[in-house]
């Protein structure tokens, strides 16, 4: 056993069972000299109701491992389960329904429509996933991220801060088991990023939601439960509840 799936195995052992869980998983680009191995053998379970905040150098495998995670890629090598199923040579059919009814995604872009109001964006993934859109279930989720009162602003009437609220709460209204984050302050101020992270934070704390989120900002991943550490692909250390200095001082050894 190698030390990367040793510590993965550790993390994997927690209290709470795996929403996702990643075992041997490879991701490889290329063919022949030029193959890139983005991931390698990284074996990693996320408990059910966490926050973990995955970090690393550039290029070390961060935003692979969350695509691999949530069905965006498909894995070289290796198995991906979510929920316990396993997801690894799913058809594009069924990791669309995946998509629509189990994860939620919020990225740095808050990918928003601009011609929608803050109502219209949010209930476009059940209409997407042709669900019945409940209007109440809508304002319900955009009331928990403090935007009850924005119902029909349009993105370019609404801050940064404010966006990605509404991207939250996009990916939350269809109740998915895992939200998959990447980045999700990255774009934002610092009074901003402070509120998204505050309101993750409850959502893990009052609701039971299961996060996994990528990014650079110490600060931004001492507020999880956990920090795993990717380099070359490799989960390589793991942190429970650190500081953002402790945070902040493993990342440079990594970098160094």
């Amino acid at each position: 056993m190698t030390e990367g799936q040793a510590i993965g195995r550790a993390w994997h052992a927690g209290p709470a069972a795996p929403a996702v869980e990643l075992r041997e998983v490879s991701r490889e680009y290329g063919r022949g000299d030029a193959t890139v191995r983005a991931l390698d053998g990284v074996s990693i379970g996320f408990p059910a109701g966490s926050w973990t905040a995955v970090m690393g150098p550039s290029g070390s495998g961060k935003s692979t491992l969350l695509h691999c995670a949530a069905g965006l890629e498909k894995a070289s090598g290796g198995r991906v389960l979510l929920r316990g199923q396993d997801i690894t040579s799913a058809p594009d059919s069924a990791l669309t329904a995946l998509r629509r009814h189990t994860v939620g995604f919020v990225f740095q872009t808050f990918n928003l429509v601009g011609s929608l109001t803050t109502e219209q964006n949010v209930a476009l993934p059940l209409k997407l996933a042709r669900r019945t859109v409940s209007r109440q279930a809508v304002r319900e989720v955009l009331d928990a991220v403090g935007l009850g009162d924005r119902l029909r602003h349009r993105p370019r009437e609404l801050s940064g801060g404010q966006q990605q609220r509404v991207a939250i709460a996009r990916a939350m209204v269809t109740r998915p088991a895992v939200l998959f984050a990447d980045e999700p302050t990255g774009a934002l101020d610092s009074a901003s990023a402070r509120t998204v992270l505050e309101l993750l934070r409850t959502m893990v704390d009052s609701a039971g939601q299961t996060i996994v989120m990528v990014t650079h900002d110490p600060a931004a991943a001492a507020r999880a439960d956990a920090v795993v550490f990717l380099s070359d692909g490799r989960v390589v250390d793991q942190a429970m509840r650190p500081s953002a200095r402790e945070v902040a001082d493993r990342l440079a050894r990594l970098e160094g």
